[in-house]
């Protein structure tokens, strides 16, 4: 067991080259156990198992900076600079985070958890060595989905300009590309780093030399000659026009010709992009035939692959609402930017071909092309996790709500998501959606009410927001039909008033229940809207002179904020406002249901809540109080 020896990159130096191989089958076999307890993403880590070690074999972490592009691939990484020990607590609350995080271990060079900043990032680093005048090396790790972005390029761009030490690894495990390692990969590989492909550029660059002399058709003729011919037989000439040494592609599984070929660029003085085909879910047979499925998983069975948990998700349920309304509309469109199975559109794929569109990871062009199909006549509908939606902000007040074009933004993933933490959780979207002028925003109490506002925002024209949290699709009671801007009364009451937004509305349901066993009587809101707000609503609880609102999004600017602008609004005075939701700081990583108990984010929270103002009130205490 080699492994057991391990707990630092040193000690991964101390193995000769072939002990590197029954190394990465402890690996695999470690992450596979550990992963089909914890959960987490199982198949992009299995297949980047070797090109880790041949990095930290290599290199010298964490004097040399490894930047992870995501992060979500970085287990092995985890493993071998002194997390194996924790690794039991991966994705759990006070463990290990699922992605790269600098606080956690002096090995992550640089945060992950959205994708495409790694080359951005490594050439800061660099610029910020030579600044100082310190001596290591910087290494951006990056797929070959994430290099979809624009920032990808950006960064490329910049690093091609400034000529720089930098190495970029592409770690390429599109399953296309994958089936032509082996023969065809080390053909390439010759090709491409071999005597042939030197010769081959510097005849070419001696001929065009020479034939400008009988005539300049004839040079760009054999200028031509020379890109058709680089096309064909190299990969990277792009890389290469954009001022980077190509070398590739090598079989990401193969740990000498790794090895040789991160020694070989080690002293290396311009940038240098290394092409590494990999295979995603390598070594599991599960994950190898079904690597979408396993890219993220919550817990399995290790002997068939099969997930623990077989419940319908609020994801496959909007995707299976969509494919209804599309039923209904030829013009509805779907639209995903890289997440077609997250958001519940695999199947809308299938049975509507024509009418879905991944446009990778391009959540700005994503956003833009949707607000060009609604004003070509379309009825797009942009399924996007709540996290995601942020690099497209730009686009989504400038190109849509500026228009009022009717685009559905299907904001997944909204609040709380648990286990993949801080760069995941999607409590922003309320505070950053609903100042924008024109934006209809709302948030269904559960699966049915999602249903029927997707059917309501198709119905619009000008730009809908709807909001919904991951997890189990639930019916929390019935569904009375949608009007814009108009909440739903769940329950009247006397002493105080429940204002809830989206999948709170079941937690404050069985709040106010509970507050009525206690002699409290409570009326209770599901306000469906965050913008336009039912200020009727407003209206009527604050008569009962106390308001606590829940939302599953950060106070400052949500919900809570919102009804407190139209308190003051409307003038209405002497009511104390208690906003129950997520504090001013990152929240870490936990179960959705230990991180809404331990912010008060819930049943307990709203009683709590209730029993302090009744208890201020029976004490005297007059003047209203606002704790936003």
């Amino acid at each position: 067991m080699y492994l057991e020896g391990i707990d630092s990159p040193k000690d991964l130096k101390g193995l000769s080259e072939k002990e590197l191989e029954p190394l990465a089958a402890e690996l695999r076999e470690f992450i596979i156990k550990h992963v089909s307890v914890c959960g987490g993403h199982l198949a992009s880590n299995l297949g980047v198992v070797e090109l880790t070690l041949a990095l930290h074999y290599v290199f010298d972490s964490p004097a040399d900076k490894i930047v992870w592009d995501v992060g979500h691939q970085s287990y092995t990484h985890k493993i071998l600079t002194g997390r194996k020990d924790r690794f039991g607590r991966l994705r759990k609350m006070g463990g290990l985070t699922g992605f790269t995080r600098p606080e956690e271990s002096e090995h992550d060079a640089f945060i992950a958890g959205h994708s495409s900043t790694s080359i951005s990032a490594a050439v800061g680093l660099i610029e910020a060595r030579d600044k100082l005048h310190e001596d290591y090396k910087v290494i951006a790790v990056i797929g070959d989905g994430s290099l979809t972005a624009g920032l990808a390029f950006e960064g490329l761009n910049h690093a091609g300009h400034l000529r720089k030490d930098l190495i970029v690894v592409l770690n390429d495990n599109e399953m296309s590309i994958s089936k032509n390692v082996g023969a065809l990969s080390s053909y390439l590989n010759r090709i491409l780093t071999g005597e042939f492909y030197r010769r081959f550029k510097s005849s070419t660059k001696d001929l065009i030399n020479i034939i400008p002399r009988v005539g300049p058709q004839v040079a760009k003729l054999a200028q031509k000659l020379e890109e058709t011919v680089k096309g064909f037989v190299l990969p990277g000439v792009i890389f290469e026009e954009l001022g980077f040494n190509y070398l590739g592609p090598i079989d990401g599984h193969d740990i000498k010709q790794l090895v040789d070929t991160f020694r070989s660029v080690r002293e290396a003085t311009t940038p240098t992009l290394i092409h590494v085909v990999t295979k995603k879910g390598k070594g599991y047979a599960p994950s190898e035939e079904n690597p979408c499925v396993f890219h993220g998983v919550g817990p399995f069975e290790v002997e068939t692959g099969q997930p623990l948990s077989n419940s319908v998700s609020m994801s496959e349920y909007f995707g299976s609402a969509l494919i209804k309304c599309a039923e209904d509309d030829g013009r509805v469109i779907a639209i995903s930017a890289a997440m077609k199975e997250g958001t519940g559109l695999a199947r809308f794929e299938e049975k509507f071909p024509d009418r879905f569109y991944d446009v990778g990871i391009a959540e700005p062009h994503a956003v833009v092309f949707s607000a060009a199909l609604a004003k070509g006549g379309m009825k797009p509908v942009l399924a996007i996790y709540s996290t995601f939606l942020q690099r497209g902000y730009d686009e989504l007040i400038h190109d849509v709500c500026l228009q009022r074009l009717p685009v559905v933004f299907a904001i997944d993933r909204a609040g709380v998501v648990g286990e993949d933490g801080p760069t995941h959780h999607g409590m922003y979207d309320l505070s950053y959606l609903r100042h924008i002028p024109g934006l209809t925003v709302m948030a269904p109490k559960d699966a049915p009410e999602l249903e029927k506002m997707l059917r309501f925002a198709l119905s619009m024209s000008s730009p809908v927001a709807i909001r919904y949290p991951r997890g189990k699709a639930e019916t929390v009671g019935g569904t009375p039909a949608i009007e814009r801007g108009k909440a739903e009364l769940l329950k009247e009451g006397r002493d105080i008033a429940v204002l809830a937004i989206g999948g709170m509305a079941a937690e404050a349901m069985a709040a106010v229940e509970a507050l009525e066993a206690l002699g409290i009587s409570a009326v209770l809101y599901n306000m469906r809207f965050v913008k336009p707000m039912d200020k009727e609503a407003v209206r009527s609880a604050a008569r009962t002179g106390r308001i606590i609102t829940v939302e599953d999004n950060s106070v400052v600017g949500g919900f809570g904020s919102a009804v407190a602008e139209v308190v003051s609004a409307m003038g209405i005075e002497g009511v104390k406002l208690r906003s129950i939701g997520f504090p001013d700081i990152f929240i870490e990583h936990g179960s959705q249901a230990e991180l809404r108990a331990k912010y008060g984010i819930g049943r307990e929270g709203i009683c709590k809540a209730a029993r302090k103002m009744m208890e201020d009130n029976a004490a005297g205490e007059k003047t209203a109080r606002d704790l936003i």
